[in-house]
């Protein structure tokens, strides 16, 4: 778990160090409790693929993929995993591919077989990865179609905010001006509860965009020129909260 906060958190050098460390462990565990591994494969594998590096993440999803009977939704998630690398490497019909098999594999609810931690992994968590892939591979209308679907309001988890934000990089780079501005003005008030640097960074991503973008309509300008803003406070915010939980544990 702390792997993954620092990951969200952008501190990847670190997280990297305690996944690791957590693998060592987990293989040192009885067999029926061994699948915990899977997870910290599966935080790798994404990292991976965010810090770009696609090839490293495929070999860690090819590697549990030819794992003889994997529960579904394991197999699900590292199929996932596998779209997301090869539609970054612009290998479309193999990130399709991907993606099929993880939809095939996804019931509503987990089965028996699969592991207590792939609660997470549902038909609202597969459709975010599905928009992702495909911005990616410059499928801009199709990724947006799937991010909307994904970022609807609900009780969803924190994380899932990367959706929505990745949303706005994507009508942004489709030139869609004036959807990324309604889209944008609605995440101006939740800027101060992004608690996922990942996100925040997305979201400065996507300011850039607009910034350098042709015809930009004026009262995007203006809602990017607040978000900007927001963006530069609660990073600084967030910065000194990590300045601060370093000293205090030093």
């Amino acid at each position: 778990m702390a792997a993954w906060i620092l990951f969200d958190a952008e501190r990847h050098g670190l997280s990297r160090a305690l996944s690791h460390q957590a693998l060592n462990l987990s293989r040192r565990l009885p067999e029926d409790q061994r699948s915990i591994e899977l997870l910290i494969l599966s935080v790798l594998c994404l990292q991976q693929e965010h810090l770009g590096f696609p090839g490293s993440s495929l070999h860690i999803s090819s590697s549990v993929l030819t794992r003889k009977d994997l529960p579904e939704r394991v197999a699900a998630i590292f199929h996932v995993r596998e779209a997301r690398a090869h539609a970054q490497l612009q290998q479309q019909k193999k990130a399709l591919w991907s993606l099929n098999a993880a939809e095939e594999l996804l019931t509503e609810e987990p089965s028996e077989r699969d592991p207590s931690w792939t609660w997470w992994f549902d038909r609202t968590e597969f459709t975010g990865h599905q928009g992702l892939a495909h911005a990616a591979l410059g499928n801009l209308k199709t990724a947006a179609s799937h991010l909307y679907e994904a970022a609807a309001p609900g009780g969803a988890p924190a994380y899932r905010s990367l959706f929505s934000t990745e949303l706005g990089a994507a009508l942004a780079r489709a030139g869609a001006w004036r959807e990324a501005d309604a889209w944008l003005s609605t995440l101006v008030d939740t800027v101060p509860r992004i608690g996922s640097v990942r996100s925040l960074n997305s979201l400065t991503g996507t300011t850039h965009i607009i910034k350098q973008g042709r015809s930009v309509p004026r009262t995007l300008r203006n809602t990017n020129r607040h978000l900007t803003e927001l963006l530069q406070h609660q990073k600084a915010r967030a910065h000194a909260g990590s300045r601060e939980s370093r000293a205090g544990s030093s």
